[in-house]
């Protein structure tokens, strides 16, 4: 049921059980009122007859005349039948009444207010004692008259009402349609957008109700915004990270394919087991990284660089073997351990093999490139030309590379380094190699920014 028929289902249910409960409120009030307002009458008409034809009653019986009763030429619209009027002496004698008082009960004990039957008909009586008790008057009316007086007063205010009713749900349904057009205009927007479209929807003309589910709606936008940017993300991470271990399978392949031996086909296919291990592994790295980066905690432990350095440098070897560049790895002096951190293992190894890639992928062709560990550094040096201010400001963002590159790239590989860098409280700083030609990459802890000076080249 739609939400416009469920708030007309309440109206039409609700409204007359208000109406009904006014209703017997206003009878309430209208009883009260006219039973104040013919009560005030009884005790003044029994005052009356008291104080003017006290002085006659003495020994005599007199029966007053006839009123007029409803459809004589001088009653008008009254009807006297349902009013009476009766004295007693002090021996319970009628001493006089007028026609419908002759029926009223003689009750000289009592004095006030009494409903009671009167000839099969309810009515209300008052009792009035005279001062030295030697008579007793009382006043009556048929409780019908007020009754009538009650319902035609009531019914009066009613009718209208009721025939006013059907324009009165009219109104109430456009009142309700009304009402729930900024609902409408809502589901209409929603409906005709893109399923890209993840712009907020302006709440500032909303109804006050309507603010909350906006607001709420337009959160989880930014959720999915944000998630559809991971998911961009992963895919293009995991392109970049790919390209280098599919080239490496790919080569070992051909030198499967091409052995001429079974030692050196058996050699071959080792290294080919080993590079879909690494290939594994890979996947493995790059969906803990997309973990991490969706808000998963990092699974730490205290790193050993000797296996992550084999890692990375045996992923760049064959990249380093075709341009003619030569690794190495420097480390501490004895007794000193090499930069201790507490990460994930695998997420580092990803770093510093983008690290390796991009000094080998942009060193000059026949020069070296040299990594060296400090015990609170990690530095990557290779020969290369320092980068312009611009060319260094935009360093690490994603899909750019400086132009006037030749070899391949998709500008994620400082990306992904500084990303990982960052979720290991560690930062990358780039600038050129003191006193010499080349580039160097340092990953340390708080290390200063330089704001101008040379860049590495990403990859």
């Amino acid at each position: 049921m739609s939400l416009q028929r469920r708030l007309l289902l309440y109206l039409l249910i609700c409204a007359p059980l208000v109406w009904g409960l006014a209703l017997y409120v206003s009878i309430s009030r209208a009883r009260h009122e006219v039973n104040e307002l013919y009560d005030t009458e009884l005790i003044r008409l029994a005052r009356q007859v008291q104080s003017t034809l006290g002085p006659a009653l003495e020994g005599t019986t007199t029966t007053l005349p006839p009123a007029a009763g409803k459809g004589d030429a001088d009653a008008g619209e009254a009807d006297v039948r349902d009013l009476a009027v009766a004295v007693w002496d002090a021996d319970g004698r009628l001493a006089l009444s007028d026609r419908e008082g002759v029926a009223l009960p003689y009750r000289p004990q009592r004095a006030g207010f009494f409903d009671t039957q009167v000839e099969g008909r309810e009515w209300r009586l008052y009792y009035l004692q005279s001062f030295d008790g030697r008579w007793l008057v009382a006043a009556g009316q048929g409780a019908y008259e007020r009754d009538e007086l009650v319902y035609g007063l009531t019914l009066s205010q009613v009718v209208p009402w009721l025939l006013m009713l059907p324009f009165l749900l009219a109104l109430m349904a456009w009142a309700v349609r009304r009402a729930l057009a900024p609902m409408g205009a809502l589901a209409a927007d929603l409906r005709h957008r893109d399923a890209d479209d993840l712009r907020a929807i302006p709440g500032d003309s909303a109804p006050v109700e309507l603010r909350p589910m906006i607001g709420a709606m337009n959160g989880l936008f930014v959720r999915i915004d944000s998630l559809l940017v991971r998911e961009r993300r992963f895919t293009a991470d995991a392109a970049h990270e790919l390209r280098t271990p599919l080239a490496v399978l790919r080569a070992q392949w051909e030198v499967v394919r091409r052995s001429s031996s079974p030692r050196e086909r058996e050699q071959a296919e080792r290294r080919l087991d080993a590079g879909l291990d690494r290939m594994a592994r890979l996947v493995t790295q790059m969906l803990a990284l997309s973990r991490v980066e969706s808000g998963a905690a990092l699974v730490t432990s205290e790193i050993d660089w000797t296996p992550i350095v084999e890692q990375a440098m045996g992923d760049c070897l064959m990249l380093a073997e075709r341009r003619r560049i030569e690794l190495a790895c420097e480390w501490p002096p004895a007794g000193s351990h090499p930069m201790p951190l507490l990460g994930d293992a695998h997420l580092l190894t990803v770093l510093l093999r983008n690290l390796l890639d991009n000094a080998v992928r942009y060193a000059p062709e026949g020069t070296g490139v040299l990594l060296r560990f400090s015990a609170s550094t990690v530095e990557v040096d290779n020969d290369g030309p320092p980068l312009s201010g611009e060319q260094l400001s935009r360093l690490g963002e994603r899909f750019y590379r400086p132009d006037g590159q030749q070899e391949i790239g998709s500008g994620l590989g400082m990306s992904i380094a500084r990303r990982i860098a960052t979720l290991h409280g560690l930062e990358l700083d780039v600038g050129m190699r003191d006193g010499v030609q080349g580039v160097r990459v340092r990953l340390g802890f708080a290390a200063p920014r330089h704001a101008g000076g040379a860049g590495a080249r990403a990859g």
